[in-house]
């Protein structure tokens, strides 16, 4: 960045005793980098402008060491001992918003810092990224990126990830190497500020001096003035700086809570409106694209044109909790209410009143009202609870609309999570939910099931001694109000290493239950394996059997012991004969053939048979 003051730049010229460069008003210096001088290992750097200043002849200047500013330097020359990762910039005081170009004293791989953005204006309710990149020398590792936030100038930065107010909100989408981007959900007005980013390696720090980025949180705003015509009125939609995404948006806008559209004419996306004088109706507008961040209704005539208002915008509420909804509305005093409801459903203009969706059957009521707010009260909440409601009314005269953003409702659950603490040796639980939980609700903390009635609390974190044996147990924690829904259970220190103990010896168990099954069916494989060879083996020993022929033996037969049958058929034209014995005794004299081979000794009887099955095998 360049001082442009009376038409001069502002540059860091490097000096030593064989180079001295002379400037002239208007002509453009350059940096230069003469050879360093072995024996001393220094070079001096000078902070110089192309012409004297005319406002101030004789400045005092702000030197910057890798982003931090040395207050003990306010000097034009500025002697330096030579390091590979250092940047040097300067500023006129005054003006430290206007700084040099950072210059590497040695190569160009040294420490930086730089900003895609100065400034950002963006939309209240909005997301925004700041994005930036940073360098540092290859043989550096990076140990702690880091965004700062610098409300004040007067006051130290405070790192983004230890103010309350940024929990859940805010998002490092960096790296450790190169990318810096830091994103911002649900932006609120109070979030305006400088934003700066910080780092550590091994070897040094980036500093904090450097300007960052300066956001804006703006909020649209409809303003009413006369018009050219007598009996009209110009309303126009504006913000407090220039949105940064959206130079020359679209706009959209509602009257009487309903969109206006007209296919035919664009005379609805302009930031202006022109409308009657004497208009009961209210007006609002949004830009196009952030349509959920409309500006409050104005009256064109008087104070009591129509207008609904929500007392909150989101709602992030406990799951199986009672919330409450509430509205506040107006219309003309000379309008009776005719009709009045809730839904969070609508389709081509019909809405579907809660007190009659099943999904709600017990659990919705409308808490008595005045003709100025309603108040609907959803009990037992449920995670599919979490959806946008919206308040209508109807009157003698008019409807109020559909189209305006109504308030959202986000139904989360509790769980507690574990991470190492800022501090060595402790350790940070976190009584997390999805959502920020609505009304800064008091968190109460349980170990093994009993309450802590002195623990060392920062919101809904829960600070503990890693090594201390006496914080080993099992916590949980609830909301005042609603401790019987408390979180599962997360083990902390010995109790967590004996249920990893256990899970572990289930799982060797396992092992071993499968190890054993293996073992049963190689086992089993290998005995049906010795079966089929058994059988192959006998199957060998038949067939040679079979190379005499007609022989058999025949098993499971019950016949008398010392009884000798035979039977003869003319089936096909065969004969055959069949004998059984008693062991000892003598083959039948009848019987054509020996048995094929002795029987086994501790057999009782001994079968054969003969068939023959035509009349030539006979002979």
């Amino acid at each position: 960045m360049a001082l442009r003051t009376a038409g001069s730049v502002l540059v860091v010229f490097l000096w030593s005793v064989a180079a001295n460069t002379a400037t002239k008003c208007g002509q453009q210096s350059q940096v230069i980098m003469p050879p360093t001088n072995a024996a001393e290992g220094q070079k001096t750097l000078t902070c110089s402008t192309t012409c004297t200043l005319t406002d101030n002849p004789n400045p005092t200047y702000n030197w910057y060491k890798n982003g931090q500013r040395l207050d003990e330097h306010i000097s034009q020359q500025y002697s330096i001992h030579i390091y590979y990762s250092d940047i040097y910039s300067c500023a006129v005081k005054g003006y430290e918003d206007l700084l040099s170009p950072a210059v590497c004293v040695l190569g160009q791989n040294c420490f930086n810092v730089t900003y895609t953005h100065q400034s950002i204006c963006a939309m209240k309710g909005s997301t925004v990224e700041l994005p930036c990149t940073y360098q540092h020398p290859s043989y550096h590792v990076v140990s702690e990126p880091n965004w700062y936030i610098q409300e004040k100038c007067n006051e130290a930065p405070k790192m983004l990830s230890s103010v309350p107010e940024y929990a859940g909100r805010a998002e490092y989408l960096g790296t450790k190497e190169k990318d810096c981007t830091l994103r911002i959900t649900d932006l609120r007005e109070r979030d305006s500020a400088e934003y700066k980013f910080r780092f550590k390696t091994q070897y040094a720090e980036w500093g904090y001096s450097f300007p960052g980025t300066t956001l804006t949180v703006t909020d649209l705003e409809v303003k009413v003035s006369s018009s050219t015509e007598e009996k009209k009125r110009t309303l126009t939609c504006s913000t407090t700086c220039l949105l940064t995404d959206n130079p020359n948006p679209t706009y959209i806008w509602y009257k009487n809570g309903q969109h206006l559209h007209d296919p035919t004419s664009q005379q609805y996306s302009y930031n202006t409106l022109v409308v009657w004088r004497y208009s009961t109706d209210s007006y609002s507008c949004a830009v196009k694209d952030h349509e959920d961040f409309l500006t409050p209704t104005v009256c064109v005539y008087g104070q009591s044109c129509l207008n609904v208002t929500y007392t909150k915008r989101s709602i992030c509420a406990l799951k199986g909790s009672t919330v409450d909804i509430t509205c506040t509305y107006r219309h003309p005093s000379w309008n009776n209410i005719t009709e009045v409801s809730w839904f969070n459903k609508w389709e081509s203009g019909v809405t579907t009143d809660l007190s009659q969706d099943p999904e709600y059957a017990g659990r919705v009521k409308y808490l008595p009202t005045t003709d100025k707010d309603s108040t609907l009260r959803i009990t037992d909440l449920r995670e599919s609870d979490s959806a946008e409601y919206k308040f209508r009314f109807t009157t003698t005269a008019v409807k109020w609309g559909y189209s305006f953003p109504g308030i959202t409702l986000n139904v989360t659950d509790m769980q507690v999570k574990e991470s190492p603490g800022t501090e060595e040796g402790k350790v940070t639980l976190t009584c997390s939910t999805t959502c920020t939980l609505t009304d800064n609700p008091t968190y109460i903390w349980y170990k093994n099931g009993q309450l802590l009635t002195n623990p060392n609390t920062q919101d809904n974190y829960l600070i503990l001694d890693q090594v201390s044996s006496e914080d080993a147990g099992s916590y949980s924690c609830s909301v005042k109000g609603y401790e019987n829904h408390r979180s599962p259970v997360t083990f902390v220190g010995e109790p967590k290493s004996l249920k990893n103990a256990v899970v572990g010896i289930i799982v060797v168990v396992l092992i071993l239950i499968l190890c054993l099954f293996g073992f049963m069916w190689f086992r089993k494989k290998a005995s049906k394996s010795t079966t089929d060879t058994r059988d192959k083996r006998d199957t060998a020993e038949n067939g040679e059997r079979d190379s005499n022929p007609v022989y058999d033996n025949i098993s499971g037969m019950a016949m008398t012991p010392t009884a000798a049958q035979r039977a003869i058929t003319d089936e096909q034209d065969g004969v055959t004969y069949a004998s059984i014995q008693h062991r000892n005794q003598e083959v039948p004299l009848d019987s054509t053939f020996p048995l094929s081979h002795p029987q086994k000794q501790d057999e009782d009887f001994q079968y054969a048979t003969v068939k023959f099955n035509s009349p030539s095998a006979a002979q």
